[in-house]
């Protein structure tokens, strides 16, 4: 962890009371509470990877995933947004420098939502491109004013020409309110619509480009963290919050369980040797994911000082521990609800809404199990990834 981000770690641990307290508001208004999403605001959260020429850290990843970890071991919901709200700063430094300064060139703190499974239409257009369409699961929506939306662009006969993110304001689209779940309730992930709006080349960025690590931002932002490839960094940022969300719920186990006699066979449960057992699964199985991601990204950064071209062996490696990463802190989710008793199913219990949390994060395409295993597998046996594989 770096000493940028060190205030800002000891500054999100003073939230972590008050965003404990809030969990069942997040669940019940089915979005973050405006006042937590301002409290990390303050706290200096997202601009953990904000360049440093609009006010940014430039921190290193794993002191950004510290901190999700943490806010998501206080409340799963909250945890997600932030991290996938935070992680876009990082994105949009690799933006031309004109996009970078019409979102934050009036307000250094302008934050933007994303989705970007290609489901709009996105036409070549004189200048740049004509957008169309409904994109869903755009977590913390409401708390941003500029949306990335991912689309393939094509031209005037249809043919697609590239894979592109494109950058929005809020006036060029709508929220459509259709988040109600069963886990996540409290990420606000509504649908995003746009009808036909103009996005200028400067407000896009090809896929190819991010994949290349060979972005126009990098003209401006020079620093390290913005030489390292998007499928590492931001799929980390999914299972992070998982991660974060399975060490909530042991830590909430540990709390129940200590002082809890179990009616079934009338002893303290903190006695029973299978319940110790299952402990020690539960919290080797997340000490496993997050050293993993820990030790990938900082292996990563050390390249990216060094200059170094990432190698693909490592990229591979990161989504194959990534995606372990989310199966390792589900499972243990699992051990911990099932070592939990009947009363851990009441609603409001923190154990419940984990586990529904984690399993909810799960569902995220990025935690595709075997088409990451996959791609890791094709490597070590010496084939190249598939063309649209996310490294």
């Amino acid at each position: 962890m770096d000493n940028l981000g060190s205030p800002v770690i000891a500054a999100v641990g003073e939230l972590l009371p008050v965003l404990r307290e809030r969990a069942q508001e997040a669940e019940d208004a089915r979005d973050v509470p405006a006042e937590s999403v301002k409290a990390l605001e303050e706290a200096g959260f997202f601009r953990l990877l904000q360049p440093a020429g609009y006010g940014g850290f430039e921190a290193d990843p794993v002191t950004f995933y510290t901190a999700v970890r943490m806010i998501a071991g206080a409340c799963g919901s909250t945890g997600w947004v932030a991290s996938v709200v935070g992680v876009h700063a990082w994105q949009l430094a690799l933006f031309p420098p004109a996009a970078q300064h019409d979102v934050w060139g009036a307000d250094a703190s302008t934050r933007m939502s994303s989705s970007y499974a290609p489901t709009g239409r996105a036409q070549v257009a004189g200048g740049g491109y004509q957008l169309s369409g409904r994109w869903s699961f755009s977590s913390g929506c409401r708390h941003a004013s500029w949306v990335l939306l991912g689309g393939l662009a094509t031209d005037d006969d249809g043919n697609p020409v590239d894979f592109r993110t494109f950058l929005l304001p809020a006036s060029d689209y709508v929220i459509d309110d259709v988040w109600d779940t069963v886990g996540l309730r409290g990420t606000g992930s509504n649908d995003i619509v746009v009808d036909g709006a103009f996005v200028p080349e400067h407000r896009s960025l090809s896929f190819a480009d991010v994949t290349r690590c060979a972005c126009p931002g990098q003209e401006v932002n020079t620093a390290p963290l913005y030489r390292i490839p998007f499928g590492s960094v931001f799929s980390c940022a999914i299972t992070t919050p998982i991660i974060g969300m399975a060490t909530g719920a042991y830590d909430a186990h540990l709390a129940y369980q200590r002082g809890r006699v179990s009616t079934a066979y009338g002893a303290k449960v903190a006695e029973d040797p299978f319940a110790q057992v299952r402990v020690a699964d539960a919290a080797a199985e997340i000490d496993a994911a997050w050293l993993a991601i820990s030790h990938d990204m900082t292996e990563l950064m050390a390249h990216a000082r060094a200059g170094e071209p990432i190698p693909m062996p490592l990229r591979l490696r990161i989504r194959r521990d990534q995606v372990l990463g989310t199966r390792r802190a589900v499972g243990a989710v699992d051990l911990l609800f099932e070592n939990s008793g009947g009363r851990a199913l009441r609603v409001g219990t923190p154990i419940q809404r984990f586990w529904r949390d984690a399993h909810a994060g799960r569902a995220h395409a990025i935690n595709d199990l075997e088409r990451a295993l996959a791609l890791f597998g094709r490597g070590e046996l010496g084939l190249p990834p598939a063309a649209d594989a996310m490294l």
